[in-house]
């Protein structure tokens, strides 16, 4: 008897949460590619968006040796654009849907915990999103002739600005699938919210075009911080000088997304409930 008592709460301890938002994953990534219209305005609108700009907008911006096309000038935004869309608009709709079926109540009668359907939603947004960049800078590299990289320092800050950016972005979306009051109107609060975000963040316009008061506001965006830091992996460093400061700030990109990281984990678990508290 014992025995049985001091071995119940291992079951749902750490490992078989974490080994239960894993498996919860691959649940995710089906229910998100069987949604069409989810997979449209989500996953391939980043790319439709940059074939628009970059057939639009032709030409060449800069001078001399770091002289770029506007398809590669246009790359580093989208790609920010994209994290935002995969990390807010995706689980915010998704959390604000399943609310409202009743999916969350179900799954909040069982023993399964918020983080282990955090975990699930997590994963599900880095696979999506890592497709979704795959995506992107195939088609500017393939189709627009955009160069990449070639420094492996350059990457690896790529690596660390998708990653930090991702997981923010996730636990902002997260807590906000609380304000939609139905899965009805989810997409008529969350669509403009993160459209208006990515117009003041730099995504569609060069962020130093905006009214000062307007970049002052927008400064504090995650957005924002993500698409400068993707300008400094993808155009010429003489391309530092347009920014606000005049430079990069690799070192605040960092400090501003861990900062919105901390934020969203605390909302996402301020506010998510498996049902609404007027439910």
């Amino acid at each position: 008897m014992s025995t049985a008592v001091t071995s119940a709460p291992a079951r749902f301890g750490i490992a078989r949460t974490v080994r239960l938002g894993l498996r919860r994953i691959g649940f995710e990534l089906r229910q998100y590619f069987r949604a069409g219209d989810q997979v449209f305005f989500t996953f391939l609108f980043p790319t439709l968006m940059y074939v628009v700009f970059a057939t639009i907008f032709t030409g060449d911006i800069g001078e001399g040796p770091d002289k770029i096309s506007m398809a590669t000038y246009y790359l580093p935004g989208l790609i920010a654009g994209g994290i935002l869309l995969s990390g807010v608009q995706g689980p915010a709709l998704e959390i604000a849907m399943e609310k409202s079926d009743g999916t969350l109540k179900r799954l909040g009668g069982t023993p399964i915990s918020p983080v282990t359907y955090f975990i699930g939603k997590i994963g599900e947004v880095f696979v999506t999103a890592i497709l979704q960049i795959a995506l992107l800078i195939a088609v500017a590299v393939i189709v627009y002739g955009v160069e990449l990289p070639t420094d492996p320092a350059a990457w690896g800050r790529f690596a660390w600005i998708f990653a930090l950016g991702l997981i923010a972005c996730t636990l902002l979306g997260i807590a906000l699938s609380a304000v939609p009051r139905s899965g009805k109107s989810s997409a008529a609060v969350v669509i403009p919210i993160v459209l208006l975000i990515q117009f003041v963040s730099g995504v569609y316009i060069a962020f130093s075009m905006l009214p000062e008061w307007l970049q002052n506001a927008a400064g504090v965006l995650p957005v924002k911080w993500i698409a400068q830091g993707m300008r400094s992996v993808f155009l010429p460093d003489s391309f530092r000088t347009a920014e606000t400061s005049g430079a990069w700030d690799i070192g605040l990109i960092a400090v501003m997304l861990l900062v919105w990281l901390v934020a969203g984990l605390v909302l996402s678990r301020i506010t998510f409930r498996w049902i609404r508290r007027d439910g």
